[in-house]
C-alpha cells in the first residue's frame, strides 16, 4: 500500500509541475498574441495612410491629365509633321560632314607629328645628360647601371598603334 501511495504522490507532483509549465506557456502565448495584435493594428493604420496617399496622388494625376488634354492644345497632324521635318533638318545641319571629320583627323595627325618632332629633339639631349651622369658616377667610383638604365632601355618607342596612324616614318635619328 505504501508503494501505491508513493506512486500517487509522485504522479501528483509531476502533474503539479506540468500544470505550472502549462500555465507559464499559456501566459507567454497570451503575451505573444497581444503583441501580434498590436503590430497588426499598427500595420492596418499604415495601410490606411498609404491608401489615402494613393488616392490623393491619383486625384492630382487625374487633374494634371485633364489640364494637359485641353481641346485647344490639339494640333493639326500636318502641322505636327511639318514641325517634325523642321527639327530633323536642324539636327542634320548640326551633324559634322565628311570635310569637317577629315579636317579634324588632319589636325590630330599634325599634332602627333609635332609631338614626335619635339621628342626627336629632346631625346638626344636626354641621352647625353644620362651619359654625363653615368660618367660622373663612374668617376666617383660608383656603378650607375642600377641607378641610370641605359639610354636604349629608357628611350620611348612609339606603340604599333601610333606607328600605324602615322602618315610618315618616324623622324627620330638612329
Amino acid at each position: 500500500m505504501l508503494v501505491s501511495l508513493v506512486m500517487i504522490c509522485s504522479c501528483q507532483k509531476q502533474d503539479s509541475a506540468a500544470e505550472q509549465q502549462l500555465a507559464q506557456r499559456k501566459t507567454e502565448l497570451d503575451a505573444r498574441e497581444e503583441a501580434l495584435a498590436d503590430r497588426k493594428s499598427a500595420l492596418d493604420e499604415r495601410q490606411k495612410a498609404l491608401d489615402e496617399r494613393e488616392k490623393s496622388l491619383a486625384q492630382k494625376e487625374k487633374a494634371t491629365m485633364n489640364a494637359r488634354t485641353n481641346p485647344t492644345d490639339v494640333q493639326d497632324p500636318a502641322q505636327v509633321q511639318a514641325e517634325t521635318d523642321m527639327l530633323k533638318q536642324q539636327l542634320s545641319a548640326m551633324k559634322p560632314g565628311p570635310a569637317q571629320l577629315n579636317a579634324a583627323r588632319a589636325a590630330k595627325a599634325e599634332k602627333e607629328r609635332e609631338i614626335r618632332e619635339q621628342l626627336a629633339q629632346t631625346q638626344p639631349r636626354l641621352e647625353e645628360l644620362q651619359r654625363e651622369r653615368q660618367r660622373k658616377m663612374e668617376a666617383k667610383g660608383m656603378s650607375g647601371g642600377a641607378v641610370f638604365p641605359s639610354a636604349a632601355a629608357t628611350s620611348p618607342t612609339p606603340s604599333p598603334a601610333v606607328e600605324a596612324i602615322s602618315p610618315s616614318s618616324s623622324p627620330t635619328p638612329e
